[in-house]
């Protein structure tokens, strides 16, 4: 999965994980990402272990959001691929969904028998506007290194709009962004 436009490799990363950094990594990023990994990827990839920055995390995000899938399995093998090959996308695919898999199971077994509970039902709820929050505050962080153009604001306006009083799906909103991205690009280098 070696893209030649965007390489995700970190010129100022003095170390490359090798397969069990990886493993290890995504491990801990699996059993800390309760109500969702993409918040935490973030701090874990960019800030703690520096495997990439704050760009290139950026970009491989978008690269991964196209693609079927969940986006933080995709940037797991994405990431693995990138520095160990086909032993590092396994190593770093298997420390995310280990783990994570077998709590699951664990507390799938708890919450059915359990779920009836108005403790739990509030639980719960609690558990879902946390991470909506975390999310939130994730995407504020990667505003930051794209907020340098106006085209950027004017396509994050658009995704709002088309998302949210449009309606559009998903992929027809990014075939349209794209497209209209890459008419403005080519009419500027005009």
């Amino acid at each position: 999965m070696k893209a030649q436009a965007i390489s995700i490799k970190n010129e100022s990363s003095s170390t490359v994980p090798d397969n069990k950094a990886l493993f290890i990594g995504f491990m801990k990023l699996g059993l800390i990402g309760f109500g969702g990994v993409l918040p935490l990827a973030y701090r874990v990839i960019v800030e703690e272990q520096k495997w990439l920055n704050e760009a290139k995390f950026t970009d491989l995000l978008g690269i991964c959001q196209i693609l079927p899938g969940g986006n933080i399995i995709n940037m797991a093998v994405a990431i693995g691929m990138e520095f160990q090959g086909v032993k590092g996308a396994v190593s770093s695919l298997l420390g995310l969904i280990s783990a994570p898999t077998a709590i699951v199971l664990i507390i799938y077994q708890l919450y059915e028998h359990f779920q009836y509970l108005a403790a739990v039902k509030h639980l719960l709820q609690g558990l879902a506007a946390a991470a909506a929050g975390l999310l939130f505050a994730t995407g504020i962080k990667m505003l930051k290194p794209i907020l340098k153009n106006h085209l950027t604001v004017f396509t994050i306006s658009l995704t709002f709009i088309f998302m949210l009083w449009v309606k559009l799906p998903l992929v027809l909103i990014l075939v349209i962004l794209l497209a209209m991205n890459m008419l403005v690009l080519g009419v500027k280098k005009s």
